[in-house]
């Protein structure tokens, strides 16, 4: 490390980092050698004889035993201080203890933000990038009730409902934990840089193992699918394809015990396969969050709300069907032709409308409705209610 810049990393950090840089060594692999071995400082005390007698590969052996593994996390550590990230190793007493549990833990996980919310309870919400307006509403509503009643939403970030999950819980003022396919530094897709930092600003974290300055290959995006389960109490899928790489996400909860939950829809619709599949396969049906929640075990209830400040207001419940404190005019007239679950074009609108409001007072209604957040505008003059 530079003389100039003293690492604020110890060695043991150093020596994990280390590992994670080994060429040919996976998650799987060093978890054999730490078995091996027992603990990764006399990993690197060992000889090339007794690396390669651990059943190493040769390339792999070379690079502990000559060095090289250490000279790139050094370099590592440089990157990792320079873009501000904290980084936690499995003999870290911040490293979170669920994910320990899981069969391949992350050797090393990139922070920016509140590492501690990493070990809270919390729900991965999760499904596919190319949701409908009912997939969106459920997700920010369910992600938005839970984390108002102090329970982490994580999720990967990615378009849809990731990104659907982590606004509602950035609306109900929560924590969200968001876990990248990319290095922690490098937020993708770019349009989610916004939310990354509301993310931040409300306590959550961002998360990645992936070395800083990581591009989104698409191999990474399935193997970051295990932390975002390992890390919850469960998997929430309110809407998922066929062939949605949901499908590995919610394997990945199965075999580390964990629940999976899941959002009954419309079985016409493709994207309701995935979901209504679970469901047939034993997931919990959830159509509000007290499905999730009174599935969570007491102490894990106990914990979440010893966390809630007790002279909180009790959060209300929002719907997705029966929203609260309907508008009054033209904007009421507007707002009880549109779905929640089904997107509406303007031109529909403007039809049923016809002789009882003006083509000027429609788009002034949608504006006002769209201004207060009571509806949203998608792609191609399409609105939707929010939830």
């Amino acid at each position: 490390m530079s003389s100039a810049s003293p690492s604020p990393y110890s060695l043991r950090v150093r020596e994990w980092v280390a590992l994670a840089a080994t060429p040919g060594l996976g998650p799987t692999r060093t978890k054999r050698l730490l078995e091996r071995f027992a603990d990764v400082g006399h990993i690197f005390a060992a000889s090339l004889t007794e690396l390669e007698a651990a059943g190493l590969p040769a390339v792999s052996a070379q690079a502990i035993a000559l060095g090289s593994s250490l000279e790139a996390a050094d370099a590592e550590l440089d990157r990792a201080q320079a873009a501000g990230a904290r980084l936690l190793v499995p003999d870290d007493s911040a490293y979170p203890r669920q994910l320990l549990e899981i069969y391949d833990p992350p050797a090393v996980l990139y922070v920016i933000g509140d590492a501690a919310a990493l070990s809270m309870p919390g729900i991965a919400v999760v499904g596919t990038r190319h949701p409908t307006p009912y997939g969106i509403g459920m997700a920010e509503r369910l992600a938005c009730d839970l984390a108002a009643r102090g329970l982490i939403i994580f999720s990967g970030m990615a378009r849809g409902i990731d990104s659907a999950a982590h606004r509602g819980a950035v609306n109900a003022k929560g924590k969200t934990v968001a876990v990248f396919g990319t290095g922690v530094d490098v937020i993708y897709p770019r349009e989610n840089r916004k939310l990354a930092e509301q993310i931040l600003a409300h306590g959550g974290a961002l998360v990645s193992e992936f070395p800083i300055g990581t591009s989104p290959a698409p191999q990474n995006f399935p193997i970051r699918n295990r932390v975002i389960s390992g890390l919850a109490y469960g998997v929430l899928v309110p809407e998922a394809g066929e062939y949605s790489g949901t499908r590995i996400t919610a394997r990945c909860a199965l075999e580390q015990g964990r629940e999976v939950f899941a959002v009954p829809g419309n079985v016409t619709n493709k994207l309701a396969w995935g979901p209504n599949t679970l469901i047939k396969q034993g997931a919990k049906l959830v159509a509000t969050w007290e499905d999730v929640w009174e599935e969570l075990p007491g102490e894990v209830r106990a914990r979440v709300e010893s966390l809630v400040p007790p002279a909180a207001e009790t959060p209300k419940t929002g719907s997705l069907f029966e929203p609260s404190g309907l508008p009054e005019g033209n904007e009421k007239k507007v707002f009880s032709l549109l779905k929640a679950d089904e997107a509406v074009h303007i031109d529909e609108l403007m039809e049923k409308l016809e002789g009882a409001l003006s083509s000027s007072e429609v788009f002034a209604a949608l504006f006002e409705l769209e201004l207060c957040g009571r509806i949203r505008q998608l792609p191609g003059k399409n609105y939707v209610r929010s939830f």
